[in-house]
């Protein structure tokens, strides 16, 4: 039985309590990191008003390097880590104001931060990366960064100046594989190249690790009277393993059984194509394809992995407002499967991303109980908080339309959402004062920074 169940109301009633203080600190962590991000920012505006001031533009590294490594002494950190921390506040500050003061105030932490700005990064018009910072915000006080990168990625494509098609061809001049030393006689390995190909890889590695793994069972089990050599590799050992033996015979034949079992495995992967996008609609604003519900791939890749399928699920979504209504396929299959996986995408604990085909498909309310086996009681969870939901007081209840109400021991209750799905929605041009109120009170914090700044 998990302790929790035996606890006392005292000891609960600390539980809450370093809850409380644990939320505080967080929040005064996220502000303070802010006030140092504005700090630098400051640091790197002056070293440029005195460059300004001269007029010798050759001056601006080697002045910015001086105020960093004044300030790098200070601090007792490295002057090159300084130098690209002031960069980085420096971005935060002038073109992500709103979500700087965001996190000012203690609404997000510094992961929000960081991928709100990683995604929109590269929207140069100022007034579409306004409206996109307006927009992700939305999702980021709800959402752990983890959840909230491919919301994040989704939503600066829609303000995006150039197509991802164009970007695409441009960033795969940048594929490159590099290593990386390190200690005990270990090297890493990494590879940067397109998006649905890396995946492939790892598909193809994780298939044949597991395909050794049972056919190595499979013939301890037929040879009952030979003794064979356990296997105690983890399957990330196994993978890093056929990695560098495919790569250096050109086929797992270190692995590989008799057969050529391991060699006959192909890589598969999921790709979210929205029907528009699909047909290479123009003159509508569609969404980019998605792998996985993760990362954004360029159309042309999407176009061409969906016409090389044998079938493909369908998600049939509301025009208006964008939530799924079905799945159907063209091919009969395990539809209930189909239409959880497209609906949950990810792990349905508060804050977990975990990926839905590593996840289980649980029962809210057990069967052994009386629970359907339909949508509205079935979730995914990850292996983690499955047995988290089973073997601890927190505690579940499905609320409708896949919204997902847990309590935890100490009585906070938390609600999780699905993750919107990948499409096209339509929606009237015409808005009114009185449509999306804010009676949130004025942000202190953005009025000081504003004032902070000014001078620069």
């Amino acid at each position: 039985m998990n302790a929790m169940v035996t606890a006392s109301d005292e000891q609960m009633k600390s539980l809450d309590a370093l809850v409380e203080m644990a939320r505080d600190a967080e929040r005064s962590v996220n502000a303070m990191q802010a006030a140092r991000d504005g700090v630098l920012a400051l640091a790197s505006r002056l070293a440029m008003s005195m460059v300004e001031q001269q007029g010798d533009a050759d001056e601006a590294e080697l002045t910015l390097r001086t105020v960093a490594a004044e300030l790098a002494a200070a601090l007792r950190v490295s002057d090159r880590t300084v130098q690209r921390r002031m960069a980085d506040a420096e971005v935060k500050v002038d073109r992500f104001p709103a979500v700087w003061a965001a996190q000012g105030a203690g609404r997000i932490s510094a992961g929000h931060t960081r991928v709100i700005v990683d995604a929109g990064m590269h929207i140069d018009d100022p007034d579409a990366r306004a409206a996109y910072a307006a927009r992700v915000l939305e999702f980021a006080e709800d959402e752990s960064p983890n959840r909230l990168r491919p919301i994040a990625e989704r939503l600066a494509e829609q303000y995006q100046a150039r197509s991802l098609d164009e970007r695409h061809q441009e960033a795969r001049e940048t594929r490159t594989v590099w290593v990386k030393e390190h200690p005990d006689g270990m090297s890493e390995l990494g590879v940067f190249g397109p998006t649905a190909l890396v995946h492939g890889a790892l598909d193809r590695l994780t298939q044949t690790a597991k395909s050794l793994t049972a056919a190595q069972k499979q013939s301890t089990d037929s040879e009952p009277g030979e003794e064979a050599a356990a296997d105690l590799r983890t399957l990330a050992q196994k993978r890093a393993d056929l990695a560098l033996d495919l790569l250096l015979t050109g086929a797992p034949a270190g692995h590989d059984t008799p057969d050529g079992l391991l060699s006959a495995i192909v890589a598969k992967v999921t790709v979210t194509v929205p029907a528009l996008t699909l047909m290479g609609a123009t003159g509508i604003e569609s969404p980019a394809a998605e792998l996985e519900g993760r990362s954004p791939i360029d159309p042309q890749t999407a176009r061409m992995l969906a016409g090389a399928a044998s079938g493909w699920d369908r998600v049939l979504t509301h025009p208006i407002g964008g939530a799924m209504l079905a799945v159907d396929r063209y091919r009969p299959g395990k539809e209930l499967k189909r239409h959880l996986r497209a609906r949950d995408q990810r792990c349905r604990f508060p804050g977990c991303g975990m990926p839905v085909r590593d996840s289980d498909l649980d029962h809210t309310k057990d069967a052994a109980s009386g629970g359907p086996t339909a949508d509205d009681n079935l979730a995914a969870l990850c292996r983690r908080h499955h047995v988290l939901k089973h073997h601890s007081p927190w505690h579940v209840i499905q609320l409708g339309d896949g919204l997902l109400e847990w309590t935890s021991p100490t009585g906070h209750v938390y609600i999780d959402r699905p993750p919107p799905q990948n499409t096209v929605t339509f929606t009237d041009n015409t808005r009114h004062a009185d449509d999306h109120p804010d009676d949130r009170p004025a942000d202190p914090w953005a009025a000081t920074s504003e004032a902070l700044l000014a001078p620069f």
